[in-house]
C-alpha cells in the first residue's frame, strides 16, 4: 500500500484516524501501532517479525546501555547494535551484489542468490541505530516499553521511505501529545498538499522521463532529448520523494507528531554543499552526526578530512543501491565538494553558484538514474553531442510544447514562491476583509480541490510507487 492509492485514502486512512480520534486518549497509540503493522504487513507480511526483531533487538541493548557501568561496555553494546542491524541490512541489500560480482570475477556461471529486499529496510535500521547511539551519548533515555519502541520505528507515517526520524525528535511525544482541530487541518492540507505534487506533477514528469529516456529500453536520441528527458527526471525524482516527505510530515500532524523538514528547496541552492544541506535532510544529518563527526569531521588535517568525507559519500552511495552507479554518484559529489572546498573556497560568485549547481546535479542524477554502465555512457556522450540523433527533433519539439505547462509548473513547484505567495496574502489579510474573506475560503477549499484532482489523476494511474521505496 502507498500513500497514492485509492485503497489507502477511501479506507485505510479513514479508518484510521476516525479510530485514532474516537478511542479515549490511552488508547491511540495502540491503535497507531496496531495501523501501522497492517500497513507495513500489507506490503509484505513475512518481513514484519524482521522490523519487530530489529525493534528487540534495539530495545533490549538500549536498556542495557542505560545500566551499563562503564563506558568500555556500553560502546561494546552500541558496536553489537551496529553489527546485528548493519549486517542484516547488508545481508539483504548487498548480498545479490557482492555475489555477482565474485561471479564476474571468477568466471562463476548460473544464477545469484539476492534476497528480496524488505520494505523500508534501510530507513528503520537507521532510526534504531541513531536511537541506540542516542541512548549511549545520553542524551536521550531509554525507552522501557518495547511496544512503544516498535511503534516509533513502524509507525506508517515514514517507516517506509522517511523522513528518518530521531527518536529525541518525538520521544515526549509519543506519550505526551494532542491534535487541535487547527493541526488536523494543517495536517490534512500538507498531505493534500504533497498527494498533489505526486499525483499530478511528479508521475506526469515520470511519463516524459520515461517516454524519452526509458531505463532499460534506451535507444538513439538527440542531444535536446537527452536534457529534456533528464529536466524532467530532474524535476520527477525531487517532486516524488519530497511529495513522500509532505505527506509523512502531514499525516504525523494529524495526530500530533511534529516531524522535522526534509527538503528546504534544494534547487535553489547555490553550490553543491548548500545543495546537500537542503536535500534529504534527515540522511544528510544521519551520516553527518554518527559518521563524519565520530571519525573527525573537519577539524583534522587534511588528509583525515578527505578520509572523512570518502568515508561518508561511499556510504551514501551505497546506502541508495547496491549497484556501482550509485558508488560512481557518491564519488562524482565527493569531487566536487572538495573543489569546492580546495579550490573554489567559497569564491564563487552566487550568479553562477546557481547554474552550476543545477548543472552539477542534473548530470549527478544522471549516473542515479542508470545502474546499466553501457546506457548511462550513452546519456553522457549522448548530452554532449557524442553519438546522439543531431541536436534536436521533431518528436522532441512536440513533447516539450505538449509538455509546457507542465514544465513551468513543475519548476514553479521546485521553488519557495508557492510558500512565499501564501505567507504574502496571509499577512495581507490581517488588515483587508475582502483580501481575509477570500483568503478564508481559499484555505477551506483548497485540500479538497487539491484531492480531487490527484485522485482523478490517480484514477486511471497504474501502479506508481514513489521512488525512495526502492531503498
Amino acid at each position: 500500500m502507498v500513500f497514492s492509492s485509492l485503497a489507502f485514502l477511501f479506507i485505510f486512512l479513514p479508518v484510521t484516524l476516525a479510530a485514532y480520534h474516537l478511542v479515549p486518549t490511552r488508547y491511540r497509540n495502540v491503535v497507531l501501532l496496531v495501523s501501522s503493522l497492517v500497513f507495513y504487513a500489507w506490503g509484505g507480511p513475512r518481513y514484519l517479525p524482521l522490523l519487530a526483531g530489529e525493534a528487540l533487538v534495539s530495545w533490549a541493548l538500549a536498556l542495557l546501555i542505560q545500566t551499563a557501568r562503564t563506558e568500555r561496555e556500553k560502546s561494546l553494546l552500541l558496536a553489537l547494535e551496529c553489527v546485528v542491524l548493519l549486517g542484516l541490512l547488508a545481508f539483504f541489500k548487498y548480498t545479490g551484489f557482492i555475489l555477482a560480482n565474485v561471479q564476474a570475477l571468477t568466471g562463476g556461471e548460473g544464477d545469484v542468490f539476492s534476497p528480496v529486499l524488505p520494505i523500508g529496510i534501510s530507513f528503520y535500521t537507521f532510526q534504531l541505530i541513531s536511537y541506540v547511539a542516542d541512548v549511549r551519548r545520553g542524551t536521550v533515555a531509554a525507552q522501557p516499553r518495547y511496544w512503544k519502541l516498535l511503534l516509533y520505528c513502524s509507525c506508517f507515517h515514514q517507516c517506509i521511505a522517511g523522513p528518518i526520524v530521531r527518536y529525541e525528535t518525538v520521544a515526549n511525544e509519543i506519550d505526551h501529545r494532542s491534535a487541535t482541530a487547527n493541526d488536523v487541518y494543517l495536517g490534512v492540507r500538507r498531505f493534500c498538499c504533497g498527494l498533489a505534487k505526486k499525483a499530478v506533477l511528479a508521475n506526469s514528469c515520470a511519463n516524459v522521463a520515461d517516454a524519452l529516456i526509458p531505463v532499460g529500453a534506451l535507444g538513439p536520441q538527440s542531444v535536446s532529448g537527452y536534457w529534456l528527458g533528464m529536466v524532467f527526471y530532474t524535476l520527477q525524482i525531487y517532486l516524488d520523494f519530497s511529495a513522500y516527505s509532505d505527506m509523512a510530515i502531514g499525516l504525523g500532524r494529524m495526530v500530533g507528531f511534529h516531524y522535522l523538514e526534509n527538503f528546504d528547496h534544494p534547487y535553489q541552492a547555490h553550490s553543491v554543499q548548500d545543495f546537500w544541506r537542503r536535500w534529504h535532510i534527515s540522511l544528510s544529518s544521519f551520516f553527518r552526526d554518527y559518521v563524519y563527526i565520530p571519525l573527525g569531521g573537519s577539524r583534522c588535517s587534511t588528509p583525515a578530512y578527505v578520509r572523512n568525507m570518502a568515508v561518508v559519500w561511499l556510504l551514501t552511495g551505497l546506502w541508495h543501491g547496491a549497484s556501482w552507479n550509485y558508488v560512481l554518484w557518491g564519488a562524482y559529489y565527493l569531487a566536487f565538494l572538495l573543489f569546492e572546498k580546495f579550490v573554489v573556497r567559497g569564491r564563487m560568485p552566487r550568479v553562477l553558484g546557481h547554474p552550476f549547481t543545477l548543472l552539477v546535479v542534473m548530470v549527478g542524477w544522471v549516473l542515479f538514474r542508470f545502474e546499466n554502465f553501457g546506457e548511462l555512457g550513452q546519456v553522457l556522450a549522448g548530452m554532449v553531442g557524442i553519438g546522439a540523433k543531431g541536436l534536436t527533433s521533431l518528436s522532441v519539439r512536440t513533447t516539450l510544447l505538449q509538455n509546457a505547462y507542465l514544465l513551468v509548473l513543475s519548476i514553479v513547484a521546485c521553488t519557495g514562491l508557492g510558500t512565499w505567495l501564501h505567507r504574502t496574502i496571509g499577512m495581507k489579510a490581517r488588515s483587508n476583509e475582502a483580501i481575509f474573506t477570500a483568503y478564508s475560503i481559499g484555505e477551506m477549499v483548497l485540500p479538497a480541490v487539491l484531492l480531487l484532482v490527484s485522485v482523478v489523476a490517480l484514477a486511471g494511474a497504474s501502479y506508481n510507487p514513489f521512488i525512495y521505496f526502492q531503498f
